[in-house]
């Protein structure tokens, strides 16, 4: 019996000493490894930095052409082409940071061509019955969207898959196209009466949800990078609100505020799909933050503001449901004071040099930079504003904007160019460039989509 229990811990400790062992191995074999993996680490993340810091840039249609600018510096605009053979560029989208680029001059504003501008090469060009209000575009689709119909080109070969027909007047041409690839949905006003938003599954061709997103028009759309998020504006423009796709479920609520009825001129998701920014004609940019706050339990309150609180929360389920909306819905986590009011813009939420900035591009031809605290929000501030020629504003005229009001390009359309067209999906054109679509190398981009500054 004692031979047996010396065998036993004998054993024991055979196996503690081998336990022992191997893990010190594994210890000396992860402290050689760890400086490896650390070091692969930083390379990855200063490369996802780059690629951050470097995804950035900005389309611009003028009277004399279209330019592309690099925004990889807060002090540098770098232009990085310009071209000045397309007059009166009214429309012009180009795909993420690839070198195709569909333009449309007010020349001949029922015309769509699609170029390699690098090459400076037309790849084809694509007649509508009437004229083209907004393009959109992601590696998968091409939208041509007119007043009462939409056109859904494959990307690959710009040959028109669908055609959604005796759509709702919607002359502002609005639609958002979601820029992922397995959401590739594409949002457009159900109703131009009341505040409906129709979904469509651009892959699958068919529809996928009604959202009552309003009561009021619609006036803004914008999808987040993942497609799974819709922020919708309407033209009251006092409320913005957020729903799941393709479901439509409300996720968010936000009051830009209640004085006064303002027109919406662009909404804008970051790529973490963590803050909205919203920008209007007037001089403030709101920016929401997208986080689900946590309820605390509730405490009793010592003082007579704090019983107030309490008895003005418990009576809201006695007022009318939009007042107890109103004291549901979130409150901007920081603004931006623009320094003018009135100006055509748009916004995009953007980290450049590691830092999160909101970008402003406005029709009196200038590109505004703020800081963006994620953390304490609050009032952004101005760090550089750059002339959209490429110029830099000196740093004592950044406040002045009284010499600012200098459209880009003509405030009115001209006389449209009357082009035959047929009944076969509404298109005409599209002799494709085969050569041309395959060296452009749609898949290996991914970046964030260009911020693109349109103009009436």
């Amino acid at each position: 019996m004692l031979g047996l229990r010396k065998l036993t811990y004998f054993q024991l400790i055979l196996q503690i000493t081998a336990v022992l062992l191997q893990t010190w191995k594994k210890e000396k074999k992860a402290c050689m490894i760890l400086p490896h993996l650390k070091k692969l680490v930083s390379k990855e993340s200063e490369r996802l930095d780059q690629l951050i810091s470097h995804s950035r840039s900005l389309a611009v249609g003028s009277k004399s052409g279209y330019k592309f600018f690099s925004l990889s510096s807060v002090d540098k605009l770098e232009q990085i082409y310009e071209c000045t053979d397309t007059e009166d560029v009214c429309i012009v989208e180009r795909l993420f940071s690839s070198s195709l680029v569909a333009i449309v001059s007010l020349k001949a504003p029922r015309k769509l061509k699609v170029c390699h501008f690098k090459k400076g090469t037309e790849i084809c060009n694509y007649s509508y019955s009437n004229t083209i209000l907004a393009v959109k575009l992601n590696r998968q689709r091409l939208i041509v969207c007119l007043e009462e119909s939409l056109y859904i080109h494959n990307i690959r070969d710009m040959k028109v898959l669908h055609t959604i027909r005796e759509t709702p007047p919607n002359p502002a041409g609005l639609c958002a196209l979601s820029i992922n690839n397995d959401n590739c949905y594409l949002a457009y006003p159900g109703s131009a009466t009341i505040g409906e938003v129709q979904v469509f599954d651009t892959i699958n061709l068919r529809a996928a949800n009604m959202i009552p997103a309003h009561d009021s028009p619609l006036a803004a759309l914008a999808f987040d990078a993942s497609g799974t998020k819709l922020a919708t504006a309407s033209e009251k423009g006092t409320v913005i609100r957020v729903f799941s796709i393709p479901e439509g479920q409300k996720l968010f609520e936000f009051r830009r505020g209640v004085k006064r009825c303002v027109s919406i001129c662009s909404l804008a998701f970051s790529m973490d799909g963590m803050f909205l920014s919203a920008s209007s004609n007037t001089e403030t940019v709101h920016i929401f933050k997208l986080e689900t706050v946590k309820e605390k339990p509730q405490e009793e309150p010592t003082t007579w503001t704090g019983y107030f609180g309490k008895v003005l929360m418990a009576s809201t389920s006695y007022l009318p449901s939009q007042v107890t909306e109103m004291f549901n819905q979130g409150r901007a986590f920081a603004t931006v004071r623009l320094p003018f009011c009135g100006h055509k813009n748009i916004c995009a939420l953007a980290t450049i040099q590691k830092i999160p900035r909101l970008l402003v591009g406005a029709a009196d031809g200038y590109l505004y930079m703020y800081n963006l605290d994620p953390q304490e929000g609050g009032e952004c501030t101005l760090m550089k504003q750059h002339k959209l020629d490429g110029s830099m504003e000196p740093a004592n005229e950044i406040l002045e904007s009284a010499s600012h009001d200098r459209p880009l390009v003509a405030q009115a359309y001209s006389a449209a160019v009357t082009k035959a067209y047929t009944d076969d999906l509404g298109a005409v054109g599209g002799a494709c460039l085969e050569d041309e679509t395959n060296s452009l190398r749609l898949d290996e981009d991914s970046e964030h989509p260009p911020m693109i500054l349109r103009t009436d």
